[in-house]
């Protein structure tokens, strides 16, 4: 077993760095349709119901991995041959990011919410599809032991982009309209681009393979006397579409493995919905939700993603999911104090560096997962399609979170919330009495 400083060393690595900025640029967008929109739109006298059903415009991390397909093969003209397959497509999808997010901040809730709900769909797929691409290049670029580090520094940069569209966008908004926050935000989608130009193209790998083995059904095709332009089509869909999905169902323990993918992060996503409205609610400023929820816990979100990283290298994906699942329940009981405490700045602190913590080790671990469990030739494929069911819970489960907060005290909200997150704990417990390697390698082939 490693030592823990063997198990950190790799965070020197300059390819954890590139992935670190790259984290920064995907968390970058998601509080934009998140919390710091659900923010704005309580700010507006949006109502909280109202508020609960926008956590619906972020559907588009739930379906992304029905385009991934094309963003894992088709080649982009002129931006694929300078700067390749991967780092093409990042920097396509971030410049459509940076005109969406500028489009979404020049509307008005408050007089017409569902051209921002458009726009905030917009801002959603764009950054759906950059992750998808993210998601890829970091999977592909490190190797199996280092995919541990390298969900740890994914996690921190997407934490450190949330902080800046989190209190960076309250502090602005203390001082400016909306509109210019939201221009601001947009701006940030640079430091991803120049990320992009600095980093190396991952190697093509097993993707090659699946190349030739397209190109030998395309040739059993046109043997079996298919038009061309049919032939190109099937073989294409096959290998596109088919052939990743076929790939990870046929390895036992892959149902169990979805369904635990969408139920582990359940209780912080039902939490996240209402947590901004759930400050308001207490009588928190602006500027006291970006100096304690944000800045204060930034220290608790690189502690818990760093050490997350290491507790997968020191003791496997599995029982790290384990420990940080049962420590994340925690972190959320926490609120149910802050909850009797009210308004308490003190309090607030050891309630967010608590849930900071908890969930950036939980995250790391989950990250860490889920890229063990992808095929490299199907890496943006398989790993959105993991990645969608995550977002799944978070986002379309999760959007009876405003008509729970307004049924119930915010104690029992809190409450639910916790609860939410057991019976992914009792599906892991199983997974690893039945499926004892899956998440260390691949999933145990039949």
């Amino acid at each position: 077993m490693k030592t823990w400083l063997e198990s950190a060393r790799v965070y020197g690595d300059r390819r954890i760095l590139v992935i670190l900025f790259l984290g920064f640029s995907s968390g970058l967008p998601l509080l934009l349709v998140f919390s710091t929109l659900s923010i704005w739109l309580k700010v507006e006298g949006v109502s909280l119901t109202t508020i609960g059903l926008f956590s619906l415009v972020r559907t588009p991390y739930t379906f992304k991995f029905l385009w991934a397909p094309v963003i894992d093969r088709m080649a982009l003209p002129y931006v694929t041959r300078w700067l390749g397959r991967r780092r093409g497509w990042a920097f396509v999808t971030q410049a459509v990011l940076m005109l969406s997010i500028f489009a979404l901040g020049v509307t008005n809730p408050a007089e017409n919410p569902g051209l921002t709900a458009m726009f905030a769909v917009f801002v959603a797929f764009s950054s759906a599809s950059q992750d998808i691409v993210i998601d890829a290049y970091r999977v592909e670029v490190l190797s199996d032991d280092e995919q541990g580090a390298g969900a740890g520094a994914i996690v921190l940069g997407y934490r450190m982009g949330m902080l800046c569209a989190g209190a960076g966008a309250l502090w602005l908004a203390a001082v400016f309209p909306w509109q210019q926050v939201y221009a601001i935000m947009g701006g940030l989608v640079a430091v991803g681009m120049v990320t992009i130009f600095l980093a190396h193209e991952p190697e093509a790998g097993p993707s090659v393979q699946n190349s030739e083995a397209e190109e030998a059904r395309l040739a059993r095709h046109l043997e079996a006397g298919q038009p061309v332009w049919l032939a190109r089509l099937l073989a294409s869909a096959y290998a596109g579409v088919i052939a990743p999905f076929r790939d990870f169902m046929g390895h036992s323990g892959w149902a169990a493995a979805l369904a635990f993918i969408a139920l582990y992060k359940l209780g912080e996503s039902y939490l996240g919905v209402m947590a901004g409205p759930f400050y308001v609610a207490l009588g928190f400023s602006t500027v006291e939700i970006a100096n304690v929820t944000k800045v204060f816990g930034l220290a608790a979100i690189i502690v818990g993603g760093l050490i997350g990283g290491v507790l997968v290298n020191r003791i496997g994906i599995l029982r790290s999911l384990m420990i940080c699942g049962v420590l994340q329940i925690a972190g959320t009981l926490m609120f149910v104090v802050q909850a009797k405490v009210g308004h308490n700045v003190p309090m607030l602190m050891v309630t967010i560096t608590a849930e900071n913590v908890t969930s950036g080790m939980a995250t790391t671990a989950f990250v860490a997962y889920l890229s063990s469990l992808c095929n490299q030739a199907y890496t943006a494929t398989q790993y959105a399609l993991l990645s969608s069911l995550t977002a799944f819970s978070r986002d379309v489960l999760s959007a009876s979170s405003g008509w729970a907060a307004e049924a119930l005290d915010w104690t029992g909200f809190f409450l639910v919330s916790a609860f939410a997150a057991v019976p992914g704990l009792f599906l892991l417990a199983w997974i690893m009495r039945r499926y004892p390697v899956a998440g260390e390698k691949r999933i145990a082939t039949k």
